[in-house]
């Protein structure tokens, strides 16, 4: 399928995809999924060989099956842990922590497709427990790993994919997510989570206790006075716009879940919600419209306004989460995406949204 060149090792192979360094200038032009040499503007930033040194430090293998961190990659380019990261994000568009995630997972998604186990899989892709592997997994993907992926790529902001059996692929064609889109959705995600988990601590009587009385956020959603109300609706919403984009009956529940099992629903959802917006984006469908059936009469619904909507209601009750923990005695951040991206991205941030 390539003509490039085939090393033994995983990560030389990788950065050696990028072809022989010939310039800067040469360092734009990648191979291609079509086998043809396009202009790539995602890695224009740093010199090709130099890049080909970030990439072999992201993708080493760990041989003793552990994460490798940020220091550990910053030490095999000689590099200080900051400028590191700021010349892989530069080259890339993607930063190196994310980028290792990625690309493992996609490998991951290849040997599951090819008869591996998950633990097998896990183990392979840095992962503590098979646990931990399939929540990330599904996330990505959209599915949990004992469904095979129809692709094993996941949207990259680079075009660098993994090839197996042991290599990297460039597609210089491919559609990256509108990074604000991307970064919306994905906070949205990832600080519902950490409120979950935060939750998690909270004693029953916390969770029930009315901090907000008469609060209704949606008039068909009914009152919101406590934090498992919120925390209940921000899992619920999401289920119940995928349930009937999928054309499925809305899900029943139970109507106060623990939040172990919030945690789980969320896990569930987060990943198929992530993957139905980048497949609007990637199709350019977000003026396609939801003739939403279960509706009394009938509604149509245009789907960027649908994403638009679960978004808006979503920042509104993860306030009101943080706002309910705050006068129950408990110190919280404002979940800040800046301090989020910060945080995605490596950079130095001032610490933990949630302690």
């Amino acid at each position: 399928m390539s003509d490039l060149p085939c090393d033994k090792t995983f990560p030389v192979r990788a950065a050696r995809h990028l072809g022989p360094a010939t310039g800067r200038k040469e360092a734009r032009t990648v191979r291609s999924a079509d086998g043809s040499g396009r202009d790539n503007s995602a890695v224009t930033n740093v010199g090709r060989d130099r890049l080909r040194e970030l990439l072999d430090a992201v993708l080493a293998e760990d041989h003793d099956g552990g994460a490798r961190s940020l220091d550990d990659m910053a030490g095999d380019a000689y590099a200080s842990s900051f400028h590191f990261s700021r010349m892989l994000s530069r080259g890339t568009g993607e930063a190196p922590v994310a980028m290792r995630r990625r690309v493992l997972l996609e490998r991951a998604a290849w040997q599951l497709k090819h008869g591996s186990s998950v633990t097998e899989a896990a183990w392979a892709a840095g992962y503590d427990s098979a646990e931990g592997f399939s929540r990330a997994y599904s996330r990505a993907f959209g599915h949990p790993p004992s469904r095979p992926a129809e692709r094993h790529w996941l949207p990259a902001p680079n075009g660098i994919h993994f090839h197996p059996p042991l290599s990297l692929w460039v597609d210089a064609n491919e559609h990256a997510t509108n990074p604000l889109t991307e970064q919306l959705v994905r906070h949205d995600l990832e600080d519902t989570d950490a409120l979950l988990e935060y939750a998690r601590r909270l004693t029953e009587a916390e969770l029930r206790e009315v901090r907000l009385p008469g609060t209704v956020v949606l008039e068909w959603d009914g009152p919101e006075e406590t934090v498992g109300d919120v925390l209940c609706h921000l899992v619920r919403t999401k289920e119940t716009w995928l349930a009937s984009i999928d054309g499925r009956d809305t899900p029943a529940h139970t109507a106060r879940p623990a939040v172990a099992e919030l945690v789980e629903r969320h896990d569930a959802v987060a990943g198929a919600w992530l993957a139905m917006v980048r497949d609007l984006d990637a199709r350019g469908a977000w003026g396609d419209r939801l003739i939403d059936a279960l509706c009394d009469p009938p509604e149509s619904f245009v789907m960027s306004s649908v994403v638009a909507h679960v978004l808006t209601f979503s920042a509104h009750r993860r306030q009101l989460v943080r706002h309910m923990l705050r006068a129950a005695g408990h110190r919280v951040g404002p979940g800040d995406p800046i301090t989020w991206l910060r945080r995605h991205r490596n950079e130095e941030t001032t610490g933990d949204e949630l302690p």
